[in-house]
This record gives C-alpha cells, structure tokens and sequence, in this order.
C-alpha cells in the first residue's frame, strides 16, 4: 500500500510540476507561447490529465482554463495523497523505513 502511494504522490508531483510550469511560460512567453519548445513539452505531459478534466468540466468553462482547475484538482488529490502516507506511516510504526521518509 505504501509503494502505491508513493507512486500517486509522484506521478500527482510530475503533473503538478508541469502544469505549474505550463502556467510560468503561458505568463512570460506571452502570444509565443505556442512555438516555444518547452511550453510544448509540458502540454505534453500535462495532457493525460487536461483532457479528461475538459471531457468532465461544463462546457461553459473556457478551454483555457481548464489547466488552471485541473491544477487545483491535482493539488487536492496530492494533499490527500500525502496525508494518507503520513498516516499509514505512523500508524503501522513503519517511520524508519525508507518508503515513509
């Protein structure tokens, strides 16, 4: 159970990561952004969670602010993530051991 969640927490990380960067470059690329190789990368690996998140969003939602919710989404699963490893951790006396540090 530990491993599982230690692999949400990092696969939650990379995706937080990329969509924090996405939204960095959106802001100093400005109109460019399309063309700049990096701003393209992290659309790619932020794209396994925009595009379910567009097919579950209203459609009154822009589309360019899907990756903003799907940010905060991931950032609430990432707490839950994190506290539930905490307290698994703790409860089952496993502090020392390398999974919970």
């Amino acid at each position: 159970m530990l491993t599982a969640l230690n692999v949400a927490q990092v696969i939650l990380y990379v995706a937080l990561l990329a969509l924090a960067g996405q939204g960095v470059l959106y802001v100093l690329a400005g109109p460019k952004r399309e063309q700049n190789l990096f701003y393209t990368l992290l659309r790619v690996i932020s794209k396994p969670f925009t595009v379910p998140m567009r097919k579950v969003t209203p459609r009154q939602v822009a589309d360019r602010h899907v990756p903003v919710v799907t940010f905060f989404l991931l950032l609430i699963l990432y707490a839950i993530v994190t506290f539930e490893r905490a307290d698994l951790c703790i409860t089952s006396q496993m502090v020392g051991q390398p999974g919970c540090r």
